[in-house]
């Protein structure tokens, strides 16, 4: 009898933990970094990253961080050159930026493609709020950026 009460409980659990262990971590570039092809300094340097850019951590071992940026792509780069501050990067052609989070609000500037925007807050209702390098702060549709 106990064990059928607590076989609910088990799979609850279960699942709970497979939904965490899917949860997307988004950090980025400290500095500009050397992504490699393994987790070594003697692996085959691939391409130089720059400061800011946001990067998914998919693994973490050893001082190394194999990481995906927006188009997929995965390579190690030093643990030490990954910062938690959040960055967003835009994906589309060009992304208005609003003063509110409304369709209707005023444009406060338009971002191009594959420019790097600080996350300030997610709104949880299909906007974030983000800052432009030059100080300029608006509200972006979440759809337009990638690393949320």
């Amino acid at each position: 009898m106990k064990a059928r009460l607590l076989r609910p409980l088990f799979f609850a659990m279960l699942a709970g933990a497979a939904a965490s262990a899917h949860a997307l971590d988004y950090r980025s570039i400290a500095a500009p970094a050397v992504l490699y092809d393994s987790p070594s300094t003697k692996g085959k340097a691939l391409y130089i990253i720059n400061a800011g850019t946001p990067v998914e951590a998919v693994v973490s071992m050893q001082g190394w961080v194999k990481v995906r940026d927006m188009q997929g792509g995965l390579a190690w780069v030093e643990s030490k050159q990954v910062s938690e501050k959040r960055m967003v990067q835009v994906r589309v052609d060009r992304a208005p930026v609003l003063a509110q989070a409304n369709d209707k609000a005023p444009p406060v500037f338009e971002a191009e493609r594959d420019v790097v925007l600080e996350l300030l807050e997610s709104t949880g209702t299909g906007w974030a709020k983000v800052r432009h390098r030059d100080g300029q702060v608006g509200y972006v549709k979440t759809l337009q950026v990638w690393g949320l």
